[in-house]
């Protein structure tokens, strides 16, 4: 499957972005899909996945209640929208899917991932 991430940008502190995961070569509905960031000087963290079978979903601490994570089985895509960002949120934001996962925090996990799309917000 191959995996384009859109929706980056520049926002203000407290402001919003929608991020979409377009996938293309298989269903997507067959993988856990994650989305990772990675600002400057550090390692790439989780930030919020989906398994592929119920749905679950899950959330690093520090972005529970202000993101959330969708599909849009229509588009083939997955979403993750942010609010009240902050601008420690600032970084490069990837999408990741493992066929048939369970939505798993670890990077290595997930087989397949997408180019990233640059976030920055300012205070």
């Amino acid at each position: 499957v191959h995996l384009v991430e859109s929706g980056g940008g520049v926002v203000e502190a407290g402001g919003s972005l929608r991020l979409s995961c377009a996938a293309s070569g298989r269903t997507f509905n067959d993988y856990a899909v994650g989305w990772f960031r990675q600002a400057p000087g550090k390692d790439r963290e989780f930030v919020a996945a989906m398994s592929w079978s119920e749905g679950t979903v899950y959330f690093a601490d520090y972005v529970k209640g202000r993101f959330t994570i969708s599909r849009d089985n229509a588009n083939n895509t997955v979403n993750l929208q942010m609010n009240s960002l902050k601008p420690e949120d600032t970084a490069v934001y990837y999408c990741a899917a493992d066929l048939w996962g369970m939505g798993y925090m670890g990077p290595s996990e997930y087989d397949y991932w997408g180019q990233g799309t640059q976030v920055t917000v300012s205070s």
